[in-house]
C-alpha cells in the first residue's frame, strides 16, 4: 500500500486516512452528555495507551462533552484499510466500558462516529496544536491551558516518552 495515497472509507461520515500526515479527530459524548472528571481522566488514559503503539499523538484534550486529538497513524508491516478505524474503536470502546464501570451506569458514552480531517501541508500544524491546547481557554474552564488536567501534549506531557517524533511543533 502507498501510504502517501491515503485510504477512503465510508461509515456514516466519509474518511480518507494519511498514514503520512496528521489526522485531527473530534468525537463527542452520546447526546452530548458530560463527562464528570473521573470519566475524563479515564477517556485520557486509554488514548495516550496508543500513543507510542499504533498512533503519534502529537496532543490531545479531553472537554466535558468531546475529545480533540492530532495524531499519526504509526506505520506497522499490519497496516490494512480499517487500521484508523480499529484504533477509535479501541480507544472509545475501553474508554466507555471503564467509564461505565466507575459510575455503575450503562449505556452508551460516545457517538459512534468521529469527525476527523488530514491535516494539510498548506495548515500550520502549530495553529492546530494552539487550537486543541486552547480549547478549555475558550470554553472558560481555565484562564490557560496549562491548568487543565486533562490536555496532554508531547512536547511536555510526553516528553519523557519522546523517541522520534514525526513531526512536532
Amino acid at each position: 500500500m502507498d501510504v502517501s495515497s491515503g485510504i477512503f472509507y465510508r461509515r456514516n461520515l466519509p474518511h480518507i486516512v494519511r498514514y503520512d500526515r496528521p489526522l485531527f479527530v473530534t468525537f463527542s459524548t452520546h447526546d452530548r452528555w458530560i463527562l464528570p472528571p473521573g470519566a475524563r481522566t479515564i477517556a485520557l488514559r486509554h488514548l495516550i495507551f496508543e500513543h507510542l503503539r499504533r498512533i503519534w499523538v502529537d496532543v490531545a484534550v479531553i472537554m466535558p462533552d468531546h475529545v480533540h486529538v492530532i495524531l499519526t497513524m504509526i506505520a506497522s508491516d499490519h497496516f490494512d484499510d480499517r487500521a484508523f478505524s480499529r484504533v477509535m474503536k479501541s480507544i472509545k470502546g475501553v474508554s466507555a466500558r471503564n467509564i461505565n464501570r466507575l459510575l455503575k451506569r450503562r449505556g452508551f458514552v460516545w457517538r459512534d462516529e468521529s469527525f476527523d480531517h488530514v491535516v494539510r501541508a498548506t495548515e500550520r500544524s502549530r495553529a492546530k496544536f494552539e487550537y486543541v491546547c486552547n480549547n478549555p481557554v475558550r470554553a472558560g474552564l481555565v484562564e490557560s491551558a496549562d491548568e487543565y488536567p486533562w490536555l496532554w501534549r508531547s512536547w511536555i506531557e510526553g516528553a519523557q516518552t519522546r523517541v522520534s517524533a514525526p513531526h512536532t511543533p
